[in-house]
């Protein structure tokens, strides 16, 4: 019981950070209408500018994290607009395999830049916390801390701002939001900028647990598109719901399977939603 209580506590860990990537890909989905698979390779750039970030100028985390989400969502409205918005008018399908491809593309650049070497942050050493059999380490807690911290910001600026007013317009119907004056170019920038810098944001999380290497992103790819699928493509809410999901599964998978095979658990989480439920726990409509 102590060991399902504690790999219980660390799906609840990992996803929360999952969160950050899943709620950006789900936001440009809904917005764009296209699965924009580059999410991964942004994610790795996030970290690597968040890593540098640290050991340049000897940033704590949530420093290091906002310097990764605008490097991060800079770098997502630059890859867009010279790669991705001339493919968006051949269809969802053409446009999510150029992302594919961009993903390829800048996970080679940072290869090239950086090499294959696992790299970790400069931290301050801290003794794992103890509740009776179960351990916390206090930077999974700050992790938790900052992507809630994160995703309570995302909800009031696009509850009570205009301009996150007019991404939720384009979002529910793009038609009536271009009649209303609505610039849907401005707010495609504007979804690129805000989806890649969370999906940044949350890679230094990912990299302050487990070290950044190019891959950082494309490892966890998986588990991201898992989350947005399982919670509901298009669906904010949902994707929290089920990064949360996707996060505690994998962990509590540990108990009947090897670690190996724990990234199956995303592809079983995919199927079954798509047999159950097409439309995600928290989905509101089938695009």
């Amino acid at each position: 019981m102590d060991e399902v209580l504690q790999l219980l506590l660390n799906g609840i860990m990992s996803g929360a950070v999952l969160a950050l990537p899943a709620i950006g890909f789900t936001v440009i989905y809904a917005v764009l209408r296209f699965p924009n698979f580059s999410v991964a390779s942004h994610t790795a750039v996030g970290a690597y500018a968040g890593y540098l970030a640290n050991q340049a100028f000897a940033l704590p985390a949530p420093l290091a994290a906002m310097v990764a989400f605008s490097a991060a969502g800079i770098v997502g409205v630059a890859s867009d607009e010279a790669t991705l918005r001339p493919l968006r008018r051949s269809g969802a399908l053409v446009t999510a395999i150029g992302s594919v491809a961009l993903t390829i593309a800048l996970e080679n650049v940072l290869r090239f830049g950086f090499g294959n070497e696992l790299r970790e942050f400069e931290l301050p050493i801290a003794r794992d916390w103890r509740m009776g059999a179960l351990r916390i380490e206090p930077q999974q807690v700050e992790n938790l801390l900052l992507a809630a911290l994160a995703v309570a910001v995302l909800f009031a600026f696009l509850r009570f701002t205009r301009t996150g007013k007019a991404m939720r317009a384009v979002a529910d119907n793009p038609t009536l939001a271009d009649v209303k004056g609505i610039d849907p170019l401005r707010v495609a920038r504007l979804v690129n900028f805000l989806g890649m810098g969370l999906a940044g944001f949350g890679g230094v999380l990912l990299g302050l647990d487990t070290g950044v290497d190019p891959l950082t992103g494309f490892r966890a790819l998986l588990s991201i598109f898992a989350a947005a699928v399982v919670g509901g493509l298009g669906s904010i809410p949902g994707a929290v719901v089920g990064a949360l999901a996707v996060g505690i599964a994998e962990e509590l998978s540990l108990v009947w399977v090897a670690p190996t095979y724990r990234t199956a658990v995303g592809f079983v989480g995919i199927l079954l939603i798509l047999t159950l439920r097409p439309r995600g726990l928290l989905g509101e409509r089938a695009y």
